[in-house]
């Protein structure tokens, strides 16, 4: 066996991460506009106003700003993603360079600013509707299946300042509106969506990553969140299948294959309950429509009490999804023992596997993590999966004769591929893979530009500087390959 003849080769973007454009044609600001660039060793930084003083404090995914805040853009800070990679007037020219490389499909999220400035409007932006259908129609031109994120990181700066980061029942019947109006007006454009990106990083930012978070408060409002974000996306799931029943929804887990340390029943114990806090968790919710037997331990262990309705239970269950999709880069270590050699960097902390090689921002390279992730999940679900990010970010240069020798981009990609295949002859249903940042992007984690994960070059530096000038690599040659070969061809 091999990949299927039909499977879904292509790449993976977020809206805040190419488009820049971040005030044309109608745009709120979205969180992510005020958040600054950082590098490995500083984080980025959200700026805002409170008691009419400009303050930052370090941006965390998916965290809001202090009580009584405002977002508010320093004009001495520099802000990558207003202008991104400029995506918005570039999608002509970059959509086409996909097509020559075969995609069939292509992962990119909307703006939810774009099509509701404010997230709470009685009517949609036009300008902003228009600028996707445009996206989507010139996608079908080269016979590329649109994948739609309805929201990857990209919360209203207003929604979130006024009902606190997902801390208010509101933001379900905000976010139901947004999505239906995405549903209604994209029919026969798009057939795949996922509702949140790495819904999951809520629960990650508490106990992976080097953080060690004991506040109860935060564990409160975390699981709050995630409970309001489960049924809008339930409710959403529904809805889309009542206005189109070609459609095929799903869920997006950061997905991170934790291992025990050593054979120690405690290590045994301990990395079980990190895999149900951390993985199974939302995906459980998601995929099986309720909440599952642990999960009262979890609440309990920092004692959480959840506003959960009757109707929200009968949402989760009518609104579970059609596909599990994750990201996948890199695997941890779980221990409760006392350890010396530890690994540091970019969302990446804690003891180090000796057996794998890291990247230069701490990530571990590990394809046999994504195979077990796979046959994991896909043996507790039971639904088709995609693997909607995989990807090495590492600097790239442009040689002495002009051109991008990105072979270490190669090898950790076939090496993946080759074990996504082996998952599919394990009897795994895997119908697609999209690479993340198939086309440099601004880094989500440290809001670099020289942290490069594309097929296609973009002269853009962490400051700001280039000529946004795109250049194909040796991956984009080789990928082609590989897409052209159903993945036959990994040479």
């Amino acid at each position: 066996m091999s990949f299927p003849k039909n499977f879904l080769w292509g790449g993976a973007t977020a809206a805040n991460q190419i488009e820049g454009a971040y005030d044309e044609d109608g745009k709120g600001l979205s969180v992510t506009d005020i958040t600054t660039a950082g590098s490995l060793d500083a984080p980025r930084m959200l700026t805002y106003k409170l008691n009419g003083k400009l303050e930052k404090m370090p941006a965390i995914p998916g965290a809001g700003l202090p009580e009584g805040a405002v977002g508010a853009i320093d004009p001495n800070e520099y802000y990558p993603n207003h202008v991104a990679i400029d995506f918005y007037h570039h999608y002509k020219e970059d959509i086409k360079m996909f097509a020559e490389m075969g995609f069939k499909i292509f992962r990119l999220s909307i703006a939810w600013t774009r099509i509701f400035p404010k997230g709470d409007e009685e009517k949609p932006n036009q300008a902003g509707l228009d600028f996707y259908r445009h996206v989507f129609e010139e996608c079908k031109k080269y016979g590329i299946e649109p994948l739609v994120t309805i929201s990857h990181y990209e919360d209203p700066l207003y929604l979130s300042e006024k009902y606190h980061d997902w801390g208010d029942r509101k933001m379900i019947d905000m976010y139901v509106k947004y999505a239906t109006t995405l549903f209604e007006e994209y029919r026969g454009l798009v057939k795949y969506w996922l509702t949140f990106n790495e819904i999951n990083s809520t629960l990650l930012m508490l106990s992976s990553f080097g953080n060690n978070v004991t506040d109860d408060k935060v564990y409160q409002h975390a699981y709050q969140k995630l409970h309001y974000q489960f049924v809008a996306s339930a409710r959403a799931v529904k809805i889309a299948h009542a206005l189109d029943p070609n459609y095929v929804v799903g869920n997006m887990i950061c997905g991170i294959v934790d291992y025990p340390l050593t054979p120690d029943p405690k290590d045994i114990l301990a990395n079980r309950h990190m895999w149900e806090q951390n993985i199974f968790y939302c995906g459980d919710v998601q995929a099986k429509g309720k909440y599952p037997t642990y999960a009262k331990r979890l609440w309990n262990e920092h004692n959480v009490h959840l506003d959960i309705t009757e109707q929200d239970r009968k949402d989760l269950l009518e609104g579970k999804v059609d596909i599990y999709t994750f990201s996948y880069y890199m695997s941890n270590i779980i221990t409760t023992h006392e350890v010396k050699d530890k690994v540091g960097g970019n969302f990446a902390a804690g003891v180090k596997n000796p057996y794998l090689k890291y990247s230069e921002w701490g990530w571990a390279t590990d394809p046999d993590g994504l195979q077990y992730y796979l046959e994991v999940m896909y043996d507790r679900y039971d639904i088709p999966m995609m693997v909607v990010e995989n990807g090495l970010g590492a600097v790239d240069k442009i040689s002495a004769d002009g051109k991008i020798h990105d072979d270490y981009r190669i090898d950790y990609l076939r090496m993946h591929i080759k074990a996504m295949e082996r998952a599919i002859d394990d009897g795994v249903d895997l119908i697609g893979y999209t690479t993340w940042g198939c086309i440099d992007l601004v880094s989500a984690g440290t809001g670099q530009m020289s942290k490069r994960y594309g097929f296609i070059y973009v002269d853009r530096d962490d400051e700001g500087k280039g000529t946004l000038k795109r250049m194909p690599k040796d991956s984009f040659y080789w990928y082609k390959k590989v897409i052209e070969s159903d993945g036959k061809d990994l040479d």
